[in-house]
């Protein structure tokens, strides 16, 4: 259902973000996994995780 699928995770840097993202990635091998937030140093730390996964895309709401 969720493979090569586009997914938004508004909140994702929250507690539900940080364990719906690794699981997602490893079990259903979405195309693009956006993670909307408004904590850009959660942001960021978040990004280090996943800095060489291409499908991984970071949206900063202000």
């Amino acid at each position: 259902m969720l493979t090569n699928a586009s997914i938004l995770i508004t909140g994702g840097t929250g507690s539900f973000g940080n364990t719906f993202v690794p699981m997602t990635l490893a079990k259903y091998n979405p195309r693009r996994l956006v993670i909307l937030s408004r904590d850009e140093m959660k942001q960021w730390e978040m990004a280090k995780l996943y800095a060489g996964d291409r499908r991984v895309r970071f949206l900063l709401v202000m």
